[in-house]
């Protein structure tokens, strides 16, 4: 499988890794409010990187790129967010 075909999927690609990423961050003894910041700044990191890696990306410019990273890696937070008020009794 050629990498570039991935597309659309590299957005939930990044919000994978920053999820996990807030994970390992829950893990240690850093306080959870760094936990979106970090999040957000991986994403925007990686959105750069998924449009250079990944043809059709769906940015096809730099900011554009940051811009869909850290969108992405926020929705991580809030995707857990969704989950824990979902499953409270």
């Amino acid at each position: 499988m050629d990498i570039s075909s991935i597309g659309i999927t590299g957005v939930a690609a990044i919000t994978a890794i920053c999820f996990l990423a807030a994970e390992i961050v829950k893990a240690t003894k850093l306080n959870k409010k760094w936990i979106p910041p970090i999040c957000g700044i991986l994403g925007g990191a990686l959105g750069p990187i998924a449009m250079r890696v990944i043809t059709s990306f769906p940015a096809s410019d730099m900011l554009t790129a940051v811009a869909v990273g850290i969108v992405s890696g926020l929705s991580a937070t809030g995707i857990n967010q969704t989950y824990k008020q979902l499953t409270r009794r």
